[in-house]
C-alpha cells in the first residue's frame, strides 16, 4: 500500500415516494425523483392540475377589506 485511504463506498439515498408510500432512490440517475417512477410523478401532477391538492388559505371576513389599505 502506498498510504491512499480507500474512499468509503457511496451509498445510495433512499426516500419515501410521495406518491406511493413506496422507496425512491435520490439521485442524478432517477429522473423522477423524489418520486420512484414516471407514474408516480404524473399522478402527483394531475391532482395539482386538476386542484385535488390546495394550499389552504384563509379568506377575509365578509365585513372587512381585502388587500392594501392604500389602494382602496
Amino acid at each position: 500500500m502506498n498510504g491512499d485511504i480507500d474512499p468509503a463506498p457511496i451509498r445510495p439515498t433512499l426516500v419515501t415516494c410521495p406518491g406511493c408510500g413506496g422507496e425512491s432512490l435520490y439521485a442524478s440517475s432517477n429522473p423522477s425523483r423524489p418520486f420512484c417512477s414516471e407514474r408516480c410523478k404524473n399522478l402527483d401532477f394531475g391532482a395539482w392540475a386538476s386542484e385535488a391538492f390546495r394550499v389552504p388559505t384563509e379568506a377575509p371576513p365578509e365585513d372587512e377589506f381585502y388587500g392594501d389599505p392604500k389602494l382602496q
